[in-house]
């Protein structure tokens, strides 16, 4: 099985990693909750340009992940965004939530 994917090879290590551009970053993303089940990690780090990027690229690491990022909240620096088109740089946090209940 190859471990070629429409956003790039994968490292040796699983993660994923978007083929690198010039304009891509190597950004950390941290899970929460039930997405964090969903990608059998806390983090990982993604090379991805925008945040559209970041989304194929964790969906082709962990196809689990699809309906969850259908469904969470997506922070870059604290603020939420379901903007594709976010540029993204390796400074940033950026953290998935999905929706949970409790006070």
């Amino acid at each position: 099985m190859s471990t070629e994917s429409r956003a790039g090879v994968r490292p040796p290590s699983g993660a994923p990693d978007a083929s690198p551009s010039d304009a891509s970053a190597a950004v950390t993303v941290r899970f929460w909750a039930g997405a964090r089940a969903a990608a059998g990690a806390e983090t990982t780090t993604v090379h991805a340009a925008t945040l559209g990027d970041l989304r194929v690229a964790l969906v082709d690491w962990r196809p689990a992940l699809a309906p969850v990022l259908e469904v969470s909240s997506v922070l870059i620096d604290g603020r939420t965004t379901s903007d594709p088109a976010t540029a993204l740089d390796a400074t940033m946090s950026v953290e998935v939530l999905p929706p949970f209940a409790g006070g």
